[in-house]
């Protein structure tokens, strides 16, 4: 090897980066010290963007396409250097390739349960997860206070940050919106009208480090089991509207049970007990409710209502209602005391 075959080895002519992972946010070209020929062919593929930095500061842009490195196309790199050497000298920057896509599908949640005040329930504790999309919006940012002299950084390594920003974000929102008349089951009910109203106060959120949430959503919301349960049986109340009816509806419910399981000892008693108390209760409001035409019904005595508590009471026993159906059921009655 020649001594001009040696000094051409020392120049660096050739610049791209086919990226083949779906995670790499930044790359360095691994110059091993090498300097850059002047006239180097720069190739810059879709969804990337090149970056010279020249003594630790961003120099010149380049975005898709192929670039030839000459002064007339680095007009801050010409600048910088004026090129005592003539135009031909060779040049020392680094090299970065930014990633300039989307990264999607990436995931968030509340660590620990979100504590609101509700309009509703008085108070809720319930957590929250989803995913969200962001891109690099501003390079000379995002390299000076994230990336800094890395050389290759991915996802996995500032996802803590962005996750931990979210939530804390989602949170104090949240916690603004509790001040006002909000529900939590307005919220669970209406996830993309929420998120929709969350976006804007969410994705510039990350200006500061160069980057923007372009896509944020809720895709699930988890309630402590007590409140989950109480929604559950208010769910089953509602359905089925009034006393008599919910007697119905639960003795369906035994039926079924009792069909599912044929060959279980003490069914057919348990279902003869609740037939029978079941009769005595609906005969029972049969009587109290109001005639056709009427135009409303008599107020219920004390007698009345405590016998009504005794017949709940064996449907309980035989197995028709639950305690805490029971227990429902029994507040609605003693409210009427």
């Amino acid at each position: 090897m020649g001594l001009f075959d040696f000094l051409k080895g020392q120049f660096i002519d050739v610049i791209e980066w086919v990226d083949y992972s779906r995670d790499t946010l930044v790359w360095k070209f691994p110059d091993q010290d090498k300097e850059i020929k002047m006239g180097a062919q720069l190739t810059v593929r879709e969804g990337q963007a090149a970056i010279l930095i020249n003594e630790g500061k961003m120099a010149d842009i380049f975005e898709a396409g192929r670039h030839e490195l000459t002064t007339r196309n680095m007009p801050i790199m010409t600048t910088i250097n004026s090129w005592k050497h003539g135009f031909e000298s060779p040049f020392k920057v680094d090299v970065y390739y930014f990633n300039t896509r989307q990264f999607t599908d990436n995931k968030w949640g509340t660590p620990s349960p979100v504590t609101i005040p509700d309009s509703k329930f008085g108070q809720v504790e319930f957590r929250a997860y989803g995913t969200y999309n962001f891109r690099i919006s501003n390079f000379e940012i995002f390299y000076r206070e994230i990336v800094g002299t890395h050389p290759h950084l991915r996802i996995d390594e500032i996802e803590g940050m962005l996750r931990g920003k979210l939530v804390d974000r989602f949170t104090e929102i949240v916690a603004e919106m509790a001040e006002t008349e909000f529900s939590f089951v307005q919220m669970q009910a209406n996830k993309s009208e929420f998120v929709q109203a969350l976006m804007p106060r969410i994705e510039n959120y990350f200006d500061g480090f160069g980057l923007r949430i372009t896509d944020f959503s809720i895709q699930g919301i988890t309630l402590p089991d007590e409140l989950t349960e109480y929604l559950r049986k208010n769910t089953q109340m509602n359905m089925v509207g009034d006393l008599q009816k919910f007697t119905q509806f639960q003795m369906a419910n035994a039926m079924e049970k009792a069909a599912e399981n044929p060959g279980k000892g003490g069914t057919g008693m348990d279902i003869g007990a609740g037939l029978a108390m079941t009769k005595m209760m609906m005969d029972q409001m049969n009587q109290n409710s109001p005639q056709q035409n009427q135009p409303a019904a008599r107020a219920e005595s004390k007698e009345e209502i405590l016998n009504l508590l005794k017949e709940l009471g064996g449907l309980r026993d035989a197995g028709v209602l639950t305690e805490e159906e029971f227990n429902t059921k029994k507040t609605e009655l003693l409210a009427r005391l």
